[in-house]
């Protein structure tokens, strides 16, 4: 896991696919972190993002960097807990500007039934299941 959250910070930035009706949404994020020992990203429930992933909950990561990709699929979980996000915004100084622990629109979200994949065009795929 910690793997996994190592790559995407490398990556800087990474997509995250979801699905709206029958139509694929695919949007840049850059918040990955790891709290009470689950993988979590961090958006805004007034956003759509939050919307399409509380209609359907299965989603898809995928950055690349230094010749590699990842590719994480899972569910994501809406974690309410203040201590959840106040780790995730500590994690990422630069959003408490827009984003509060303590607001109704700040929203933290864990994988659960995740599966990674690191690929290249040379080495075989590695497969982290958290």
């Amino acid at each position: 896991m910690e793997e996994i959250v190592d790559f995407l910070k490398k990556c800087g930035t990474y997509y995250l696919a979801t699905v709206e009706g029958d139509q694929p949404r695919v949007r840049p994020f850059g918040t990955i972190h790891i709290f009470d020992g689950r993988v979590y990203i961090q958006t805004g429930k007034s956003k759509d993002v939050s919307k399409q992933i509380q209609a359907n909950n299965k989603v898809e990561i995928c950055g690349f960097t230094e010749g590699k990709w990842v590719r994480l699929a899972g569910e994501l979980v809406r974690d309410d807990r203040v201590e959840a996000k106040a780790s995730m915004l500590d994690a990422y100084p630069s959003l408490k500007d827009r984003y509060s622990a303590e607001d109704d629109n700040t929203e933290v979200l864990y994988f659960k039934n995740a599966t990674a994949t690191i690929s290249s065009f040379t080495d075989e795929p590695k497969i982290v299941k958290f």
